[in-house]
């Protein structure tokens, strides 16, 4: 028997001693569209609840925009539901070279190609542009994709610690003897909510003949003056030779991702990145949506404005009322407790008190780091955020961690 008892028990207890250690993720159902306000069954079989979503990746409140939701229904009119296909078979349309054109103009690189994902995207661009003769000098909180994709490289890895350019300056000296030497960040880190310093990192990469890639998934589309990214920001616009990014969250919030840079490294990957050479093209209907959001983001600042407002309201708020809040500008806040099971239980109580916010620990972060990741949306209006603000403050209270040092919060529940 392919599945015997003994093994079947071996799962079974590992479940349980999740389950009683209060760390089991369990999924909750959303029965409406995505938006500020959601409805919700949690558990399951229970009746919906009506709660304030504080955890989505809908930065610009575009998931269930009118104008999106009709440019997707005639995308899907059409061009069909989907393609049944790859891209070098018969999977291209028109509609796909529009959005590589469009994100290329949006994010100022020379060529854009599309990845069914920015998870593919990743896992992907490294065997596509890299060998064994090249080194990768990564940021030690970079992305897990962007992990997954290094060890599918057969190019040497190393690291730097977390925004520390010293130590990537070194790593730099290190590998001269490299053919090529590729330096990976994100753009935004998508737990802490910082920023990488890539002004100064383009400045490495420079003295030291390397180039740059940059995972932009959580800043493309809300991030810099216009909104192009971490890239604007800092300022190197045209600067930063590849670009990774998602359409999953703030560009619509549906799936796909794309590779945008050089455009010799944009056409490697379409000559060798597998994710795209043997997974299907993007449905219709999702690039369709994403043209029309990046039109809306053209015409005007408007949402990434409101955005901007709501994160310092919130930010301050937060650190008012006396939660540990990682320190940065971008709309990714966490709420720092330490302990996985104070995280699970903290999240359970502010459902109750109905604010939907999910607590994150070991493995998606660091041991001892876990926290409440909120994040804002441009769909939240101050009175969502007053409740919120609230609810968290009850909760807080609750538990008493308001007004505590980070080790006095260890002490209490442990790491």
């Amino acid at each position: 028997m392919a599945y015997p008892a003994e093994v079947r028990k071996l799962y079974q207890d590992q479940i349980k001693v999740m389950r009683e250690a209060g760390i089991l993720k369990e999924e909750r159902f959303i029965c409406s569209p995505q938006a500020a306000d959601i409805e919700v069954e949690f558990p399951a079989g229970s009746p919906l609840k009506k709660v304030i979503n504080m955890c989505a990746n809908n930065y610009l409140g575009l998931s269930s925009h009118p104008e999106v939701i009709k440019a997707a229904h005639e995308g899907l009119d059409r061009r069909g539901f989907g393609l049944s296909s790859v891209r070098f078979i018969c999977g291209t349309q028109d509609l796909h070279r529009q959005l590589e054109e469009k994100m290329s103009e949006f994010l100022g690189t020379e060529d854009t190609i599309l990845f069914p994902s920015c998870m593919d995207a990743n896992a992907g661009v490294f065997e596509a542009i890299l060998t064994k003769e090249d080194v990768i000098i990564s940021d030690r909180l970079v992305h897990a994709s962007l992990i997954d994709g290094i060890r599918l490289c057969s190019a040497m890895n190393d690291s730097y610690k977390h925004s520390d350019l010293e130590h990537l300056e070194q790593k730099l000296q290190m590998y001269q003897d490299k053919r090529l030497r590729l330096v990976v960040t994100d753009g935004v880190f998508s737990m802490d909510g910082d920023a990488a310093k890539l002004d100064k990192m383009v400045e490495l990469c420079d003295k030291y003949n390397a180039m740059l890639l940059v995972d932009d998934s959580h800043a493309t589309g809300f991030i810099g003056k216009t909104g192009r990214g971490t890239h604007e920001k800092f300022g190197v616009m045209g600067k930063i030779d590849v670009i990774t990014t998602t359409f999953g969250k703030a560009l619509g919030g549906a799936t796909g991702g794309c590779v945008s840079g050089r455009k010799e490294l944009v056409e490697m990957c379409r000559q060798k990145a597998r994710p795209y050479l043997f997974s299907n093209t993007v449905a219709p209907m999702i690039i369709a949506g994403v043209l029309k959001v990046l039109d809306i983001l053209s015409a005007t600042t408007e949402r990434r404005d409101k955005l901007e407002k709501n994160t310092n309201y919130w930010r301050k708020g937060l650190t008012e009322a006396g939660f540990i809040v990682k320190e940065g500008d971008t709309p990714i806040v966490p709420v720092m407790l330490y302990n996985a099971k104070l995280a699970q239980d903290f999240s359970v109580a502010l459902y109750e008190e109905g604010i939907y916010a999910i607590g994150f620990f070991f493995p998606v972060v660091p041991q001892g780091q876990a926290r409440i990741r909120t994040q804002l949306s441009a769909a939240h209006e101050i009175h969502h955020l007053d409740k919120a603000l609230k609810a968290f403050t009850k909760v807080g209270k609750k538990f008493d961690i308001l007004h505590k040092t980070k080790q006095e919060i260890i002490d209490k529940y442990g790491m």
